[in-house]
């Protein structure tokens, strides 16, 4: 295997990653239009994270507790 990337290889790269920037340019632009129109609010569009999304629920957590407490020898 080559140790550098071939010539159409770098131009496909290059476009796919000028097509990925233009994406975000235009959904940044739609998000600007629609926040001077108040159809959404200014800021940083994230709401409260559930627990159940990032934490084990209680009964699990016991679960685990027991196993893995092992008797010392």
């Amino acid at each position: 295997m080559p140790d550098s990337m071939g010539k159409r290889q770098v131009r496909d790269a290059n476009a796919k990653k000028a097509q990925a920037r233009e994406a975000r340019r235009v959904a940044r632009a739609e998000r600007r239009r629609d926040r001077e129109a108040g159809l959404i609010e200014k800021g940083v569009p994230i709401g409260p994270a559930e627990q159940s999304e990032f934490l084990p629920q209680s009964a699990a957590v016991g679960e685990l507790d027991d196993q893995d407490v092992a008797p010392e020898e």
